[in-house]
């Protein structure tokens, strides 16, 4: 008997180990995306993955025959240069970011001033006003020991510490590969700060997905691979869950958690067939 769920009014979903292994759409991914346009499901694609621009993610699905607007690209970047700007003083725009175009350029766009290697305030020297505010951290497949050396001295120098999320894999098509966590993971063990974390499993990404939507946390539903991400982050915003074991969580994993999803389905034809039987 095909699983049913009742009001629906949008879906938040994750994209890597949900969509996608790497470049690798996952089986039934058009058909999936057919249904949500057939039966007129909001959705909003969220991910903590920072390293992709909006636009690069809309290419992305392109390329895998899936149209999307920007209104349902929200990444972990896009989330954390909002909340900066929403809730840090004016004066603090100027951001040193380990991190790819995905995250320096929702921050170009909110207006902050993205600092360089080395720039680094020393007042002892007379030195001011050249180094960063703000040290934000994520997902940089470039990584140099002079970013990181460059980020640890910021924090050192005062900088507040943000990362776009703190994920310690990433899901490839060869494997599971080192995610923003490792360098979070090092830039504390050099600074001893810890930074406040935007992306799943806190909240604020997943609140800010549902403005988007224009729903509430009763009737919108989020899809994730990652227990201690997606699933948790659902839990702390209130909302009912789906996770899908195509991605970086299994069912067993649950035997270690104090916390579940409202429902576990084997992949995305899964998902579909349990949106057409709802609907």
């Amino acid at each position: 008997m095909t699983l049913k769920i009742d009001d629906i009014g949008g879906l938040i979903i994750d994209m890597d180990g949900v969509l996608w292994h790497g470049n690798h759409a996952l089986p039934g991914l058009s058909e999936f995306f057919q249904t949500l346009r057939e039966l007129d499901i909001r959705f909003v694609l969220a991910t903590n993955n920072a390293s992709l621009t909006q636009q690069q993610y809309i290419d992305k699905l392109a390329n895998m025959s899936v149209d999307v607007a920007p209104s349902e690209i929200l990444t972990s970047s896009m989330a954390t240069a909002l909340y900066l700007k929403e809730n840090l003083p004016e004066e603090h725009r100027r951001v040193y970011v380990i991190g790819e175009a995905g995250l320096t350029e929702p921050l170009e766009i909110q207006g902050f001033t993205i600092t360089d290697l080395y720039e680094v305030n020393q007042p002892e020297k007379g030195i001011t006003n050249v180094g960063a505010d703000i040290v934000v951290s994520g997902l940089d497949r470039k990584l140099t020991w002079d970013k990181l050396a460059t980020a640890t001295l910021n924090i050192r120098a005062g900088a507040a510490f943000y990362a776009t999320n703190a994920d310690t894999t990433l899901p490839t098509e060869l494997g599971e590969v080192m995610g923003n966590g490792g360098v979070i993971a090092a830039l504390i063990a050099a600074t001893d700060v810890k930074p406040k974390v935007i992306g799943k499993p806190e909240p604020i990404l997943y609140q800010q997905a549902l403005e988007i939507l224009g729903t509430n946390q009763q009737n919108t539903i989020a899809i994730g691979d990652r227990l201690n991400t997606d699933i948790l982050g659902a839990v702390n915003a209130g909302m009912r869950s789906l996770m899908v074991l195509t991605g970086v969580s299994s069912e067993a994993d649950l035997a270690s958690i104090d916390y579940a999803p409202d429902w576990i389905l084997p992949d995305l034809p899964a998902v579909t067939a349990t949106l057409k039987a709802s609907f």
